[in-house]
């Protein structure tokens, strides 16, 4: 296999669900190729560096192989190598997430009809 296109590669190594999801990235902006935008089209080469945005995390692959076929997960994950350094971010956000969730202290229930006025009289004060 010597041509697969960006958008056929990234489906194929499951980032995207779609290949009209995987298009869309590309052509926002989001998905880096070799440290630059790329067009859809771009042909994937064994070797480069592809940034790729998953929900919270990005990750930062190289390319070992090349498909345009998707298969399953356990032979999508041979298609591409996470970098040390991507894995010790997203590990380092994933903490930072973490903690701040604990912090925030969630209501145990919902507030009754005179605290919500208490709440609304309290912002309506903070505007002005």
């Amino acid at each position: 296999m010597d041509n697969v296109r960006l958008d056929k590669w990234l489906w194929a190594a499951r980032f995207f669900k779609t290949r009209a999801l995987a298009k869309k990235a590309i052509e926002g902006g989001k998905v880096h190729y070799n440290g630059g935008r790329a067009k859809t089209s771009k042909n994937v080469e064994v070797g480069a560096l592809i940034r790729v945005p998953q929900g919270w995390d990005v990750w930062e692959v190289e390319v070992l192989a090349l498909s345009d076929q998707r298969r399953g997960a356990p032979e999508a994950r041979e298609l591409y190598r996470e970098t040390d350094e991507s894995v010790e971010r997203r590990a380092r956000e994933a903490e930072g997430r973490r903690l701040t969730n604990q912090a925030m202290q969630h209501p145990l229930k919902r507030p009754d009809k005179k605290q919500r006025r208490d709440i609304q009289r309290f912002q309506r004060q903070h505007d002005e």
